[in-house]
């Protein structure tokens, strides 16, 4: 139990090795399910509210779970272990769209829940292995959050457009000003906004200083632009008719 739920690094996590190969398989196989099977998943059937609870059970334990671990190995610190990364903030906008329908969530997170939970999963940033629980948790928690996304979009008539896609910016522009104080009163680098992480990522490759800055919200513009001409010309996709 030790080895499973300790802080200690048994097994350390290979990128693209055995296990991680096998989680991108299972997230691209959901991915391809829901879009397969999206005429079944509709509002109202029994198939749909399946996925609806056990996708909300899924992110609700995971984060739970996650602080579990922290405060039960005694590493909790509000510099690293609060859900405020662009991650947590898609888990937890995803977990209160999957109760509510909200038609601003859902188009939230359409733009902040799919690619960067993507680029996480290929690139992760954690030091354990399989045989650990954090590396279950990490991948389930950053597969739910692309599914929730997706699922919300194929079962709402929520659309997308550039109205949308510039206002969910704003947003997100809004936040990292916000987050970007909190980093400095508690030595924190929530979004990554003093740098980024350990692992190497897309991130690694913008520059230094106010670069650094300048890369990262012209490369947030042009995911979110990305997102947008997916969204119009693959709406077949989605199985959307408007």
């Amino acid at each position: 139990m030790q080895k499973w739920f300790g802080p200690w690094i048994n097994q350390p996590f290979q990128l693209f090795g055995t296990s991680h190969l096998i989680m991108l398989i299972v997230f691209l196989l959901g991915m391809i399910v829901l879009y397969l099977f999206s005429a079944n998943i509709r509002k109202g059937t029994r198939t749909h509210q399946v996925i609806r609870w056990g996708l909300f059970s899924l992110l609700i334990s995971c984060e739970i779970s996650y602080q579990i671990w922290t405060v039960t190995n005694d590493v909790f610190s509000p510099a690293e272990h609060l859900p405020l990364h662009l991650c947590g903030v898609a888990s937890l906008i995803a977990m209160i769209g999957l109760l509510t329908y909200q038609k601003k969530l859902i188009q939230i997170n359409y733009f902040i829940g799919i690619i960067p939970a993507m680029l996480a999963l290929i690139t992760p940033d954690i030091p354990h292995g399989y045989e650990h629980f954090r590396f279950w948790k990490f991948f389930l928690h950053h597969m739910a959050i692309p599914w929730a996304s997706f699922f919300l979009i194929l079962t709402s008539s929520v659309s997308i457009n550039r109205r949308v896609m510039f206002e969910t910016y704003s947003y997100l522009i809004l936040y990292a000003v916000i987050i970007s104080c909190m980093n400095q009163l508690i030595d924190s680098n929530y979004l990554y906004l003093s740098g980024p992480p350990a692992a190497n990522t897309p991130l690694n490759y913008l520059g230094e200083g106010l670069w650094y800055y300048l890369n990262l919200s012209l490369l947030a513009l042009a995911v979110f632009s990305f997102m947008l001409w997916i969204y119009r010309g693959g709406r077949f996709m989605f199985g959307i008719k408007k």
